[in-house]
């Protein structure tokens, strides 16, 4: 049994945050919850029709919340007509279900975001009853990129369910581990991911005390006083097109649920929220938080074999410091990445990508050029395999899995959330590890994974797996196809001009720093 939970996870004081009630019902100094189970739902296929059935189980009484950074009415959470976002969610709140969401205004659609999508959304929920207010309360250039749902039941808090991760209520979610793609695709992805991208993510699904803390979460962005944008204009604008812009008060919040039977695992949230400056900080983080960050420095200061990465990402020298730090200090650690083949978008976003992709891959393998190892996926007919995925698993202890990346901005300058599960049977970390092993080696998911139980094997099973299925594409795809989704990638070749240019346009846009002014002097978080 593991009994050093607090060697890994944050204290309150460590999450430094004093401004934010999300650990009032924790013991003093504790900033996590026990009691929980947590089941790691892989792809949005699984996590939608989970979601689905459990929405559609909702009476009168019950409570509805999401968060969401695209979110489309028409997407169908099954596949089925009446599984529609804006049709779940609306019967619900005609059932007498209390339904509020808050989605992420978005930048404009005319440089290839989603305010078009989400304000269709938000429209069509407030004219079913739900209330779903539209937040732009973010720092310029930035997005409220938390991905969570929670429902809570008056009448049996036993059956109360969060969800955390990287899923959005949107198109190209809804995939499996076929990897075929969402039908309900979205039309801006890159060239090479096709016409249905495959998308390979994440949720966590969590029963138990650590509800209340994702209840929490919503509830303090809800409440927050800030108003919904700086932008006059686009204020009046919503008034006239009728749309909400005062959020209701929220029923007060009932205690957290009941410890599961047998639940083993302690449960820790790790947000972002920027440094919004000129005095228009949130309520509940003044100068910001940045508990994803601290977290996983610390957790990854603590590795000594394997971290294990799924992210969008992977960007920059911020990340590459951390992670350099730890295989320099840790003669045994290994450290495998799996990571989207290409940037999902074109032209000189994609060369800005690249360039930061460049810097944290390059820090790493010269800190440890045998120890590192960074892949790409395609599915069984050769198209890429979108990575949005965003879990850390360290030394089958310390599991995430959240809406945040490894960079900066997601460290430091968009909202977040990620749980960070740690298992005192010591068992969630590896069945989650060996099931993502299982899905990109391809692999029955009942098949033996004796080989890659130990980090060693599992290195050296993806790097076998890789080799063989780049040697065959390399040859002219002679024969059958071998076994496996794994793509070895090496750092980006851009030139040093290239760089140059690029850099500006990368930390500016792509990456740029949410912290308050005194620690990026000081490069701390």
């Amino acid at each position: 049994m593991l009994d050093d939970v607090s060697g890994w996870l944050l204290t309150q004081q460590e999450r430094g945050n004093p401004t934010t009630r999300l650990d009032d019902v924790h013991p003093p100094g504790v900033a996590w919850s026990e009691g929980n189970l947590v089941r790691p739902l892989v792809h949005g296929a699984s996590y939608f029709a989970e979601l689905f059935d459990r929405i559609e189980a909702t009476r009168a009484g019950d409570l509805v919340l999401f968060t969401d950074w695209q979110g489309d009415a028409d997407e169908q959470l099954t596949g089925r007509p009446g599984s529609e976002v804006v049709e779940v969610l609306g019967r619900a709140d005609e059932r007498g279900v209390d339904v509020r969401g808050l989605v992420w205004r978005s930048h404009t659609s005319a440089i290839g975001f989603t305010s078009d999508e989400n304000l269709r959304l938000g429209r069509a929920l407030q004219r079913r009853g739900a209330e779903a207010i539209l937040d732009m309360r973010v720092r310029t250039g930035g997005s409220h990129h938390q991905k969570l749902v929670v429902i809570r039941h008056r009448d049996d808090p036993s059956r109360d369910i969060a969800y955390v991760g990287g899923i959005d209520l949107c198109h190209s979610r809804r995939d499996d581990r076929a990897h075929g793609g969402d039908p309900q695709a979205l039309d801006s992805m890159a060239e090479e991911y096709g016409d249905t991208p495959p998308w390979h993510d994440l949720q966590a699904a969590i029963s138990g005390p650590a509800v209340h803390d994702v209840e929490t979460v919503f509830r303090e962005r809800w409440e927050d006083p800030t108003t919904l944008t700086r932008s006059p204009i686009i204020l009046v604008r919503d008034r006239l097109r009728g749309l909400d812009t005062t959020p209701d008060p929220l029923p007060e919040q009932t205690p957290p649920p009941p410890a599961v039977a047998g639940g083993t695992h302690v449960v820790q949230l790790l947000r972002t929220y920027p440094d919004l400056r000129r005095g228009r900080d949130y309520a509940f983080a003044r100068g910001g938080e940045r508990s994803v960050a601290r977290g996983y420095t610390k957790a990854v200061g603590r590795a000594r074999r394997l971290i294990y990465v799924e992210d969008q990402y992977l960007w920059g020298n911020q990340v590459g410091n951390v992670f350099t730090e730890a295989l320099r200090n840790h003669p045994d650690l290994h450290v495998i990445a799996v990571v989207p083949l290409h940037p999902d978008v074109e032209g000189f976003s994609r060369t800005a990508q690249l360039v930061g992709r460049r810097r944290a891959m390059l820090d790493m393998m010269r800190a440890a050029p045998d120890r590192v190892a960074v892949y790409g996926l395609e599915n069984d007919a050769g198209t890429p395999i979108y990575v949005h995925a965003k879990t850390c698993l360290i030394d089958d202890t310390w599991a995430s899995i959240g809406s945040d990346n490894f960079n900066r901005r997601s460290w430091t300058h968009d909202s977040e959330l990620s749980a960070v599960v740690i298992d005192t049977a010591e068992t969630y970390a590896r069945t989650l590890r060996l099931e993502l092993a299982a899905e990109h080696l391809d692999r029955d998911p009942d098949d033996a994974m004796a080989d890659c139980v130990e980090p060693a094997g599992m290195f050296a099973a993806y790097a076998e797996c890789a080799a063989a299925l780049d040697a065959w594409h390399a040859a002219g795809r002679p024969g059958p196809r071998p076994p496996g989704r794994l793509r070895r990638l090496s750092p980006p070749d851009v030139g040093p001009l290239t760089r140059l240019l690029a850099r500006p346009f990368y930390q500016l846009v792509h990456d740029p720093d949410g912290r308050p002014k005194d620690l990026r002097r000081a490069d701390e978080f």
